[in-house]
């Protein structure tokens, strides 16, 4: 959280520091939308937060985020100069020490068509990033056979631990494990959220042989990373793109291993996608993950082989 407070005005940071410590410990969100009050999630709750940093569910209690703490939030961090942060602001989030995200909304400002940045920043979603190592522990007998790293799709709805996962799946792949000896890993980061890139410097620990494509559209970074790094393993975030489904196709017929995520609460549901569907239905992934929150973020529902069967390898295993 020391990261997260140098970053925001002092009125906010004294609201945040009066909180109950049960909840700042498990802090995932903080949401201010400029004129409307200051909301945070933590665990699966949300609230509202009155100026003295008690919860309530009544809005009108809630301290309110006004211009001028907007104002005050973005100079905090983009250091005064707005310039700085173009790339950041045509993307929509920016990325902050620790590998913090802060997501935007105001104003888009187009050019021929295209997103060329947000002005009038009126929203900003802060999203704590949390490393949780060893969450991986239990997922990686299913990963490996014979000391060969299999192909995987973690399927997960929003919040469910599935960059957590991922991340701490390459820390351990780079570290090498009871399974495995030490392997190279290459990770397609176009959102900044799994090794938090700062500068191109992982903000979080992704191995000592782990090499990282910050910001960079998952299909070109992939291609890129095999061309130019000879990674044993991909590992890459929210595909489901036809570009992005070619670049799996392609990396794993060049014999390249790939651990990737998407967006969904069921494996039916993902293969409905075109570019996800024939993946599936030629095999291309051994092993499927399904997250869910119904017993706490990163609770895996189920593991299934290539041929959509259940794994049996003993009991669930839970991530929080």
């Amino acid at each position: 959280m020391n990261e997260i407070m140098a970053i925001l005005p002092a009125t906010i940071r004294s609201i945040l520091t009066a909180l109950p410590s049960a909840v700042r410990e498990h802090l995932e969100e903080i949401r201010l939308r400029q004129n409307q009050p200051l909301e945070i999630r933590f665990g699966q709750q949300s609230s509202y937060v009155t100026a003295a940093g008690q919860l309530t569910a009544n809005a009108r209690q809630g301290w309110t985020f006004t211009e001028e703490q907007s104002v005050k939030l973005l100079n905090l961090v983009s250091q005064h100069s707005l310039y700085t942060l173009e790339e950041e602001l045509k993307r929509g989030y920016i990325t902050v020490t620790g590998g913090h995200r802060i997501g935007i909304a105001g104003k888009v400002v187009l050019e021929r068509g295209e997103v060329k940045g947000i002005r009038d920043v009126t929203s900003f979603n802060i999203r704590i990033a949390r490393e949780k190592k060893g969450t991986a522990q239990k997922v990686l007998p299913y990963l490996f056979e014979n000391g060969r790293i299999l192909n995987a799709l973690i399927i997960s709805p929003p919040q469910c631990g599935k960059t957590t996962l991922l991340r701490d799946i390459a820390r351990s792949i780079s570290y090498g494990n009871e399974w495995s000896s030490s392997r190279k890993v290459g990770i397609v980061d176009e959102r900044s959220e799994l090794a938090g890139c700062l500068n191109g410097v992982p903000q979080r620990d992704v191995g000592p042989r782990t090499d990282v494509l910050d910001a960079c559209p998952k299909a070109a970074g992939m291609m890129m990373l095999i061309r130019s790094m000879s990674p044993d393993v991909l590992i890459v975030d929210e595909v489901g793109r036809p570009e992005d489904g070619e670049a799996v196709w392609e990396a794993v017929h060049a014999g390249v291993s790939v651990i990737c995520s998407a967006h969904g609460a069921e494996i039916e549901e993902v293969a409905r996608r075109p570019a996800l569907g024939k993946l599936i239905q030629s095999g291309v992934f051994s092993r499927y993950f399904v997250l869910s929150r119904s017993k706490g973020v990163g609770t895996i529902q189920g593991v299934y082989d290539r041929s959509l069967e259940p794994v049996d390898k003993g009991e669930v295993a839970w991530l929080s």
